[in-house]
């Protein structure tokens, strides 16, 4: 299992647990990718902040983010790890915006479909702030 960013550690944590519980053994990475850096905008340019350490080759893959927009990092990784030799890259998200999608990509799992609202919360941040909230809300105004 690999975590597209950072603000997943929540996500990935809850479903690195249930797998566990289903007698799996999951291995967990982090690739932090970012088209934001502190923006609430995407640059449209993905750039590699931290790579994951381990071969990929022939492996199944699940790249794990909180939320799937205009798709351009997680297409990014994907391409990435599937370049890299993976056998197979699935992606896992809890929230997905269609309406923003601005590259070709689907998630293979989905927890919910999000409005088109600036949410924080579970991991999800502006700026840095917010993540450690127990819920996942929205920041009016930057919608």
């Amino acid at each position: 299992m690999r975590t597209a960013s950072p603000p997943a550690i929540a996500i990935a944590a809850d479903l690195l647990r249930a797998l566990h519980g289903s007698g799996l053994t999951p291995e967990m990475e982090f690739v932090h990718l970012s088209s934001y850096r502190e923006a609430t905008v995407s640059s449209g340019q993905v750039q590699i902040l931290r790579d994951v350490e381990s071969d990929v080759r022939d492996r199944d893959v699940l790249l794990v983010d909180d939320i799937l927009e205009s798709g351009r990092t997680l297409a990014f990784a994907k391409d990435l790890l599937a370049a890299r030799g993976a056998r197979r890259v699935l992606v896992c998200v809890l929230l997905e915006k269609p309406g923003k999608r601005a590259v070709q990509i689907e998630a293979d799992f989905v927890g919910f479909e999000c409005p088109d609202l600036f949410v924080v919360g579970y991991g999800m941040d502006v700026a840095h702030a917010f993540r450690q909230l127990p819920f996942i809300g929205h920041i009016e105004g930057l919608e």
